[in-house]
């Protein structure tokens, strides 16, 4: 590296998620195995490098591979190894196929949980398995802010959020709801996870910060 080189944002991407996954492990009792992470893994890098090969690019990135693995690893459920396989087979081939002008059209990860999820109801999602404390929330925002910030999209991060709560408060005030339905619905792990490590991928988000702070709020309008 360079003298005076920022390292890579995905280097603190890929451990956080790690320290994540490893928090579930040890005190929420994931009902996720090492074996699983491990299929994941295997299953990403090895995709990546047949990618690499076929692609003919010159150089072998294991980062991305790591991130996207990490990233079904806490999403993704399902009582079938080889569905567990296919889906980071699917989110890391995405980045060869689904893409234009060096960017990707999906984020790889979302991509494969969507495609997997419209084909087979042997597959779901668990977005709130880390529960509401909210130390625990607080967390991960820092966390994630630490990596947004390095990879220099987090106004996408902000812009989201800032959409998605305001939606959010805006239709329980409408339907006469009490607060405390918006902010426990705010209270979610898995809603943090994307803010701050899924649409803050800078492969697939506008290059203009207003491009990117539209795309946030419609992002944040559709869900």
């Amino acid at each position: 590296m360079a003298r005076g080189a920022r390292p890579d944002p995905r280097v603190y991407q890929s451990a956080v998620l790690f320290g994540l996954l490893l928090y579930g492990w040890l005190v929420l009792d994931f009902d996720v195995t090492a074996g699983r992470t491990a299929l994941l893994v295997v299953s990403a890098l090895a995709t990546q490098w047949v990618g690499t090969r076929l692609s003919r690019l010159s150089r072998f990135d294991p980062l991305s591979p790591l991130i996207s693995a990490f990233s079904l690893t806490l999403l993704l459920r399902t009582s079938d190894w080889w569905l567990a396989a296919a889906a980071a087979v699917i989110a890391i081939a995405s980045k060869f196929v689904v893409r234009r002008q060096g960017k990707h059209l999906f984020n790889p990860t979302n991509l494969a949980l969507v495609v997997l999820l419209l084909l087979t109801d042997r597959v779901w999602v668990s977005p709130g398995q880390w529960g509401s404390l909210a130390w625990f929330a607080f967390l991960m925002a820092c966390l994630g802010g630490l990596v947004v910030t390095r990879a220099a999209r987090a106004d996408v991060t902000l812009g989201f959020l800032a959409t998605f709560v305001g939606l959010q408060i805006g239709r329980a005030v409408w339907l006469g709801d009490p607060i405390a339905i918006p902010l426990h619905r705010l209270e979610n792990g898995g809603l943090l996870l994307f803010a701050f490590f899924m649409i803050s991928d800078p492969k697939t988000t506008p290059d203009s910060r207003v491009g990117r702070l539209l795309f946030a709020a419609l992002v944040a309008a559709g869900a």
